[in-house]
């Protein structure tokens, strides 16, 4: 199938073009590189810079590359950020996002992968998570992605798009051509092992009294692969009905400190450790239930260990010490 990703070369969307390629598809990366390096796009995709919010440059790509779905990675995702300036949020992951699926329905693309968010939940009720829980979210990033699934429905209904939107849980590991790298680094296993190859002075935890085995924080880690190959089975569908997905590796989470102390037998190296108050809004235990995926899809996580997901993302960084060679755009 021919393939446009959105956001391609960025963390996910880089690996998920790497499997998309293995498996058969042509892919066309279409970025802005505003946070996304030009060095992580496939060296066997089709490159078009540009932004969501130019419907002609999409509508134009469409026709050249005949595309026939769309993959959706394209989006502003720090939290924080989008509670301090909701206007950006709202800019890029909404209105961009409808950009994109009006330059789909004049181009008659039908087919629809989106990079959704387990912020669309909120505080859950219960763990595991699964997609019957009410969507409340706390903050601007997850309100926008809930306003865009929004828009999906409706656009679905309306125009005879199908489309599977998959609630993300956290992503992790690499492949060896393509690892994590953002600038400021938000995710926890990346700033472990910044801390372990000495490229900042600590990890800070975020609180050390919650009601969980050690007393920080739990969360659902996925391997990129892992994720990866779910959107491949999400594109098989597209044909056949419209779905929601979680996607985590469920079971009991990891900690904060399970991640750091595996980090360090996995480097052998010390990893300081500086504890501070709680961050408002974190819930002590965020873990998906993929069940539904597992059932209807067949998805069958295989790099689930959390030492192999760390393993992964070291080995990356060891072989790009400096991340991407070209840098940032």
């Amino acid at each position: 199938m021919r393939v446009l990703v959105t956001g391609g070369a960025g963390y996910i969307g880089s690996v998920v073009t790497e499997k998309l390629i293995e498996d058969g598809h042509e892919v066309v990366v279409y970025d802005n590189l505003s946070k996304g390096h030009r060095a992580a796009v496939h060296a066997e995709a089709k490159f078009v810079e540009g932004d969501l919010h130019d419907t002609e440059t999409l509508s134009r790509t469409f026709k050249e590359h005949k595309t026939e779905a769309v993959m959706h990675m394209a989006a502003d995702a720090l939290v924080g950020e989008s509670v301090t300036n909701p206007a950006k949020y709202y800019h890029n992951n909404l209105v961009g996002g409808l950009s994109l699926l009006d330059a789909m329905r004049e181009s008659n693309v039908r087919r629809f992968v989106f990079s959704s968010t387990c912020a669309t939940y909120g505080e859950p009720e219960r763990v595991p998570m699964d997609e019957t829980l009410p969507t409340d979210p706390l903050n601007p990033y997850g309100q926008s992605k809930l306003a865009f699934e929004g828009a999906l429905k409706w656009y679905g209904a309306a125009y005879g798009m199908n489309y599977v939107s998959l609630r993300y849980f956290n992503a992790a590991g690499a492949t060896k051509l393509f690892g994590e790298q953002h600038d400021p680094e938000s995710h926890l296993i990346p700033i472990v092992l910044q801390a372990a190859a000495g490229r900042r002075s600590h990890v800070e935890i975020y609180g050390e009294d919650y009601q969980t085995r050690d007393g920080t924080c739990v969360r659902d880690y996925i391997h990129i692969v892992d994720l990866a190959r779910a959107h491949i089975l999400a594109l098989g569908i597209l044909d056949e009905r419209t779905a929601i997905y979680n996607l985590g590796c469920g079971g009991d989470g990891y900690t904060v400190r399970e991640v750091i102390d595996t980090a360090r037998e996995v480097t052998g190296r010390d990893i300081p450790v500086r504890v501070g108050a709680r961050r408002a809004g974190d819930p002590a235990v965020l873990v998906a239930s993929s069940e539904k995926i597992r059932r209807e899809l067949g998805w069958t996580p295989t790099m689930q260990d959390l030492r192999v997901i760390i393993e992964s993302a070291w080995n990356w960084m060891q072989e790009h010490p400096e991340g991407y060679e070209e840098g940032k755009r």
